[in-house]
Order: structure tokens, then sequence, then C-alpha cells
């Protein structure tokens, strides 16, 4: 009896500790948007992004136009979509200190944004 209990247990501890890991690791998720319109934007949590500290993060990006795409770039960044393609994408990034831009590249004098890291 005590032998299972002690099995029981042990599982239990593994199982804690594996979600414990897998939580820590996962990084943070910044969503990009472009079109249908004219319109670009970045944001976590619903927030337009203006700072983030150093580190790894997700970008998931809706690009929703054939005339658009979302291009990132900064220090040791360069991402884009499509401009021929409506598609969603998911990129893992390392942003570093610095600032970064994304824009639609047919239409960067109107669909731009910026950020810093630090």
């Amino acid at each position: 009896m005590n032998r299972i209990r002690i099995t029981a247990l042990a599982a239990l501890v593994v199982l804690v500790v594996a979600a414990a890991a897998q939580a820590k690791t996962a990084a943070p998720v910044l969503n990009g948007t472009v079109g249908p319109g004219f319109t670009i934007t970045l944001t976590q949590n619903g927030k337009p992004v203006k700072t983030l500290k150093a580190g790894t993060y997700t970008i998931k990006v809706a690009d929703k136009s054939p005339i658009h795409n979302f291009h990132l770039t900064g220090p040791g960044v360069n991402k884009l979509t499509s401009v021929s393609a409506v598609s969603n994408v998911s990129w893992t990034v390392t942003l570093k200190k610095g600032t970064y831009k994304y824009v639609c590249d047919p239409h960067k004098t109107i669909m731009h944004g910026s950020f810093t890291v630090s």
C-alpha cells in the first residue's frame, strides 16, 4: 500500500515539475496584423507595443491582404510575409536592445510602426 502511494506521489511530482518547466519556457506572444485596409499594428495583450524587455518572443502575424506585407527589422531580426499572399505566420525571435521597425514594404510611408527593446 505504501509503495503505491509513493509511486503515485512520485508521478505527481514529475507532472508538476514538467508543467512548471513548460510554463517557464513559453515565450511571450506579440500579435502583428496588416490589412485588410491600410493598417499595420503590433500588440501584446491587446495593447500597442511601444517598449519591451530583451528576450525571446513569439510573433503571430495575420497578413489579411494580398497587397500588403508585414516586415519586421531590428538588431539581428529581418522577418517578413509575402506581399502577394494572405497568410497567418508565427515567428520565434530573440529581441536585443535597440529599435525595431515594422512596415508594409509597398506602403512604407503610411504603414509603419516601431518599438524599443531595453
